[in-house]
């Protein structure tokens, strides 16, 4: 027991250690820990929100526009993911390399370039923030109003693409136990705002679902700050100074040419959501729309764990290519599979026997319940498949080989998942539960294709 403690407490400390040459179960471990960690807390978020919303007087309205907005956001996700996923790629060969001022100065133009995007993008989200709920499918009267959060979140964007990024580029230099506290101390916040702004508290007066928006915001901008101490001030590996704002246009290039491929990866991924979240809102109405935004925030919930472990594999990736070790990067990644698929059965065993307990935590609604419990149950079938296919498709992203992801998503959500979900569920007659059928079905498909293609090999000769 007390080995474990010990480890417990490296794994938490924030050292600096080097991944390449400890054992790689060492390895795995020791960034899989706080990653994991991390990603939970960033499903906290959403489901802090889900359950204060949930229990306003207008909870069907107030559930649907937290999941629409989500739904949204995740493409401003999107492009946080995958500027964080090319500041990982570069920041993790750098330091492989044993060059932590190149890395720091790779971090510093990822920052430049994903700030003037975000802004722009997030002012759109603030003016248009009605008619995009409606455009998910929203009626007019839920669309009024929801979109006092929705504003509020979309404004909020250049926060949540910081905070996203800064871990990534703590996660490259393999301090995953920084990334995790940022988010731990963003988590507290919100938790502790959430009641306050939604119901009021002495002399805040209560803002209803707004009031949610604003917490998180608040609470995430406390963590951008935590992680902004440890990058320009704090005495750590990545340590940025102003100078390295200044334009590098070669550095920028070499930027875009990984994160372009890595935002259409994951803006593909999530306008298939977008369109299943829209297709289930049109073929099951709001009670089928807020019980699948309700079984999608827990899904999330387990799988963003399952995503931190998955990080691992992109950092050790990253760092043993820098080291010229492709063998044991190779390694690295299978041992983290092993690891994903223990956890993803444990979860799939949790929402078969607790699904009704989990679903009746967030909403006592019968009809809300039973669309919430069905989609569980159905998505559940393919977790295995997504734990193995996310570590494959992070060990790319790792070597800096984004191009092989997005063609493997664009075939698996564009061409499969959006025709099956459309025709089970319309022509089939089958309704929001032939959307559910369509997930696990894609994610298996993405999966064995991602197989196929990391054991060629090909993402060994990615120069970055």
């Amino acid at each position: 027991m007390t080995k474990y403690i010990v480890f417990l407490k490296r794994a938490f400390s924030g050292e600096e250690v080097d991944y390449t040459k400890i054992t790689i179960r060492s390895a795995v471990l020791l960034l899989a820990v706080p990653m994991m960690l991390e990603m939970a807390m960033e499903s906290v978020f959403a489901l802090v929100d889900l359950y204060f919303v949930g229990h306003l007087k207008e909870s069907g309205y107030a559930i649907q526009s937290v999941g629409l907005t989500e739904s949204v956001l995740s493409v401003m996700y999107s492009i946080a993911i995958g500027m964080s996923m090319a500041a990982t790629a570069l920041v993790a060969r750098r330091i492989g390399e044993k060059n932590p001022e190149q890395a720091s100065r790779s971090a510093a133009q990822v920052l430049l370039v994903s700030f003037l995007i975000t802004f722009i993008l997030s002012l759109f989200g603030v003016i248009y923030a009605e008619e995009i709920l409606i455009l998910m499918g929203s009626k007019p009267e839920a669309a009024a109003y929801g979109k006092d959060f929705t504003r509020i979140m979309m404004g909020s964007s250049v926060i949540i693409m910081l905070l996203f990024l800064i871990n990534g580029i703590f996660r490259g230099a393999g301090n995953a136990a920084i990334a995790m506290k940022s988010l731990w101390i963003a988590n507290i916040v919100n938790i502790i705002m959430c009641p306050v702004l939604i119901k009021g508290f002495g002399p805040v007066p209560a803002m209803g679902l707004p009031g949610a928006a604003l917490a998180t915001t608040i609470g995430r901008s406390v963590g951008v700050i935590y992680q902004l101490y440890h990058l320009l001030v704090a005495d750590t590996q990545i340590r940025i100074s102003l100078s390295y704002f200044s334009p590098d246009f070669k550095q920028i290039k070499s930027i875009v040419k990984i994160a372009t491929p890595g935002i259409f990866q994951f803006v593909i991924a999530s306008c298939s959501w977008i369109f299943l979240a829209q297709l289930v809102a049109t073929t099951g109405g709001e009670n089928a729309s807020a019980g699948y935004q309700t079984a999608l925030r827990l899904m999330m919930f387990f799988m963003l764990p399952a995503w931190g472990l998955s990080n691992a594999a992109s950092t050790l990736v990253g760092q043993n290519m820098g080291a010229n070790e492709m063998l044991r990067a190779e390694q690295s990644v299978m041992k983290t599979v092993k690891y994903n698929v223990i956890f993803m059965l444990a979860v799939s065993l949790i929402f078969f026997l607790l699904g009704d307990f989990l679903v009746g935590f967030f909403t006592q609604e019968a009809e809300i319940k039973d669309f919430a419990k069905n989609a569980l149950h159905i998505m559940s079938v393919g977790f295995i498949f997504y734990g193995i296919g996310m570590v494959l498709i992070n060990a790319f992203n790792g070597a800096g080989d984004t191009w092989t992801p997005t063609w493997v998503n664009f075939f698996g959500f564009w061409l499969f998942q959006i025709p099956l979900a459309y025709f089970l569920s319309k022509h089939f007659g089958m309704g929001p539960k032939g959307v559910f059928i369509s997930i696990p079905a894609a994610e298996t498909l993405i999966t064995i294709v991602a197989f196929i293609l990391f054991k060629k090999g090909k993402w060994k000769t990615v120069k970055v």
